[in-house]
């Protein structure tokens, strides 16, 4: 199964003002991910999702419901919001991620 790995930095989130884990783990929305079209390309809704807090060691895994485009970033790589269901905070356990804060892992 195809599973999104985003990062919700604590650090982040206190410095400029971004949406927090707990708050996108409350709203089941992950805020302007930046996502590469050969990554979009392998997901679709029912794909699991996992939110990460590497900050704080902090996981939740759930379902992707949608990818809803937000802009694009300075380079042209176009921006997600990404909406998830069925979430629940499950033991840390460390994903490696893009720079931009995503990843896609295949089980």
């Amino acid at each position: 199964m195809t599973t999104l790995v985003v990062n919700a930095p604590h650090r982040r989130a206190e410095k400029e003002g971004a949406r927090s884990f707990d708050e996108t783990f409350k709203k089941g929305v992950g805020d302007g991910y930046a996502i590469a079209r050969s990554l979009f390309a392998r997901l679709s809704p029912g794909c699991g999702v996992v939110l990460l807090c590497k900050d704080r060691g902090r996981r939740a895994e759930g379902t992707l419901v949608e990818l809803k485009p937000n802009g694009k970033t300075n380079s042209g790589i176009s921006r997600y919001d990404v909406y998830m269901a069925n979430m629940r905070e499950v033991k840390y356990k460390s994903e490696q991620l893009n720079r931009n804060g995503v990843a896609i892992i295949d089980s």
